[in-house]
């Protein structure tokens, strides 16, 4: 069966919430693993066949673990993963897309294949009390992203990528 990992980093989770709900949805397709950022290692990529990355926006830019989670891994896969499918969400609390350009640049640098358009759900975060606060996101917000997660999934599971 194939094997579909979600790495995700969330410090007031907005993220996390947008993983847990492509989690949801994949593993009714396909094996699915749902990691931490800070938990996922090369091995972990290594052993899937597709890859759903969710980070926050922080200061304009992809979050700082979740891009240690890719300085981690980045030269140990170099060259091994080329092809396999992804998908990128962002939660940001501005527009994004700075974070979404560079997650995207770093799966082009892997040479795997963007299968799903990123996207961002926008939380509209710009005080510093609601930036820090907990987020909950939206139901539809949360429906795109088993969307996501269902058509990742199934697309494994059919052998479409």
């Amino acid at each position: 069966m194939p094997k579909l990992l979600i790495v995700y980093h969330s410090r007031t989770g907005g993220s996390r919430q947008m993983a847990e709900a492509a989690y949801a949805a994949a593993k009714e397709e396909v094996d699915t693993t749902l990691l931490r950022a800070e938990d996922a290692n090369p091995d972990d990529l290594l052993s899937a066949d597709g890859y759903i990355f969710c980070g926050p926006e922080n200061l304009a830019a992809l979050s700082g673990a979740m891009k240690e989670f890719f300085d981690r891994c980045y030269y140990p896969v170099l060259g091994r993963i080329e092809g396999r499918p992804y998908a990128l969400m962002i939660c940001a609390g501005s527009d994004g897309e700075n974070a979404k350009r560079q997650l995207a640049r770093i799966a082009t640098g892997w040479r795997l294949k963007e299968v799903q358009p990123g996207f961002i759900i926008n939380t509209a975060a710009q005080t510093p009390e609601a930036i820090l606060a907990e987020k909950t996101l939206p139901e539809e917000a949360l429906a795109q992203c088993r969307e996501l997660g269902q058509a990742l999934g199934a697309g494994l599971a059919m052998g479409a990528f």
